[in-house]
């Protein structure tokens, strides 16, 4: 079965960085374009970025479009999502999925604080 497995979460300064990762399984990791969501409290989950199953194309969200890169590497099943000045504002869950499944990771909850 699908297992989506989210890490590198922690707690950051602002204008730090964070690197996070997503260990997929159970499907076919490189036919499949791959997205990063985060969920911050009192609001709903947002998109924050997408991968294309071959790397060919990448979208941001406008609120980290320059500050977050999203990479993935398919012969180790994994996507990342690296990000860099973060902001108070970039506090949340962040999420992995593949795009057309109803699965996702348990999370890794990111802090950006002082």
């Amino acid at each position: 079965q699908v297992q989506l497995v989210e890490s590198g979460g922690g707690l950051v300064q602002p204008g730090g960085s964070l690197r996070l990762s997503c260990a997929a399984s159970g499907f076919r990791f490189s036919r499949y374009a791959m997205s990063w969501h985060r969920q911050a409290p009192g609001k709903e989950r947002e998109l924050v970025a997408t991968i294309s199953s071959t790397s060919s194309s990448t979208n941001y969200a406008d609120s980290v479009k320059g500050r977050f890169t999203i990479s993935r590497d398919n012969a180790k099943n994994t996507v990342y999502l690296q990000m860099n000045s973060l902001k108070p504002e970039d506090t949340a869950v962040y999420y992995c999925s593949t795009i057309g499944r109803p699965d996702w990771g348990q999370g890794t909850q990111v802090t950006v604080s002082s």
